[in-house]
């Protein structure tokens, strides 16, 4: 009897209702539930490693993590890259970001909500050695709950921003 398993495994593009994991390139758009079924080693430049596209998605990181480029040891040597974030939410609504899981290493924050977006769960998530904040919440963004989360070894000595 021959059994077998399939999945998707995306480096580029749009997501829609996904299992992610393995290398990203360039900014993996999620525009429907979708979860990571491995680690994820992103390689993208200057710009979000993966980005929800629209309101109402659910991103389950199912105890794995999300690696950027930066430092190990000290996240960005005392420089940030920007708009290199591990996760971005821009101005939706009823965004769900669910651990466990690390977003680790980025050279702008691990996760931004942004752009008025509101009604957005971040929780469980682990932030760790991003070169700015850990989860950032800014851009008239309201109403969001972040709970449950630990933010470790974010900032640098001339943005300790660090945290949430």
């Amino acid at each position: 009897m021959l059994v077998f398993s399939v999945s998707l495994v995306l480096t580029a593009g749009t997501a829609s209702a996904a299992d992610i994991s393995g290398p990203i390139s360039n900014t993996l758009t999620v525009t429907e539930d979708s979860q990571l079924v491995g680690d994820v080693t992103c390689t993208v430049t200057g710009a979000a490693c993966i980005s929800l596209g629209s309101s109402g998605v659910t991103l389950k990181l199912n105890g794995f993590s999300i690696t950027g480029q930066a430092d190990p040891v000290t996240a960005c040597s005392g420089s940030q890259t920007g708009g290199e974030n591990g996760i971005l939410v821009n101005g939706l609504r009823g965004v769900i970001i669910q651990g466990p899981g690390i977003v680790q290493r980025f050279r702008a924050h691990g996760i931004v909500l942004t752009g008025a977006s509101s009604r957005v769960l971040v929780a469980q998530v682990t932030a760790s050695t991003n070169c700015m904040s850990g989860i950032f919440v800014t851009g008239a963004s309201s109403d969001n709950e972040v709970e449950g989360n630990i933010s470790v070894r974010n900032g640098n000595a001339t943005a300790p921003c660090g945290g949430i």
